[in-house]
């Protein structure tokens, strides 16, 4: 029975760990996500209720692209787009938590504000290429290191910022108004793709679970037929067939039913027995007038 046990406990344990195999796994993003939240948190000067927001911000962003990245290393238009609609969503959440200073500062600093980058077919942070101690942290780890799992993420919230929705209960500074996004218009967001991936986009998308299949071919000409074929003159099996089945139908159509067939021929006994009906009368109002004139 122990056996069976164990054996049970380690089928699940390979079942949710096998998925996960081919993305970051969750103790390396929370690691990363931190490292740059604490830089934030250095060069911004950010107060510890920012801190703790901005890990928040931070963590959702690289939840969400940790699957997309290698097909966006790849080169696949649709995850390229993907990958900057989240981080415009991330970037549009910090501009609540940041003031306008700090947010300007913020998008001056390429390893802030476009934080991932690709080198050699793999995609790394752009804050290790700044800080090389990847051990060493200005500040502690935020309050909800472990616990926060992206329950303040807009899409529990109507696609409505949690950050602003709450701005006022948290802080009081001025908000960033100005242009923040990476694909405010295709001259800006081509520009940025180059410099973080340079790679040729591919318009089509990877078999898998992102992929979606595309409207079937219309089947290829057939070729002509050969004129001086003899039997060019005759009709195709597929043409008998569909005249067969057309003659079928027809007949079908015109085909009495049965019920019809049981109707009329009640009709026909009914009038035969009022036929027969009316020549007994007759004959009697014949015979009655014979004997009145004899």
């Amino acid at each position: 029975m122990k056996r069976w046990t164990t054996l049970l406990i380690v089928i699940c344990m390979l079942g949710i760990t096998i998925p996960a195999m081919g993305a970051m796994s969750i103790s390396k993003m929370r690691q990363n996500t931190r490292f740059l939240t604490d830089r934030m948190a250095y060069e911004l000067k950010l107060s510890p209720q920012q801190y703790n927001d901005v890990y928040e911000v931070n963590y959702d962003f690289v939840n969400n692209v940790r699957y997309l990245m290698d097909d966006v290393v790849r080169g696949y238009d649709y995850a390229l787009e993907r990958y900057y609609d989240f981080l415009d969503v991330r970037n549009d959440d910090l501009r609540w938590i940041l003031s306008s200073v700090q947010y300007r500062r913020f998008m001056g600093a390429e390893h802030f504000y476009r934080p991932i980058y690709a080198h050699e077919n793999k995609w790394q942070f752009r804050i290790y290429l700044v800080y090389n101690n990847v051990n060493f942290f200005y500040y502690g780890k935020p309050h909800h290191y472990t616990s926060y799992c992206g329950g303040h993420y807009r899409t529990h919230f109507n696609n409505v910022s949690y950050y602003k929705t709450h701005y006022r209960d948290r802080y009081r500074h001025d908000v960033y108004d100005g242009h923040y996004r990476i694909r405010h218009d295709r001259v800006t967001y081509d520009t940025h793709r180059r410099r973080d991936f340079n790679v040729a986009v591919r318009p089509s998308r990877p078999s898998g679970e992102h992929h979606h299949p595309s409207a079937p071919q219309a089947r290829p000409d057939r070729p002509k037929k050969d004129h001086d074929n003899r039997h060019d003159g005759r009709p195709s099996r597929r043409e008998q067939n569909s005249r067969v089945d057309k003659d079928r139908r027809e007949n079908k159509r015109t085909a009495p039913s049965g019920r019809e067939v049981r109707r009329e021929n009640k009709k026909k006994e009914k009038d035969s027995t009022r036929s027969r009906e009316r020549n007994k009368s007759h004959s009697g109002e014949r015979s009655a007038a014979r004997m009145h004139t004899v």
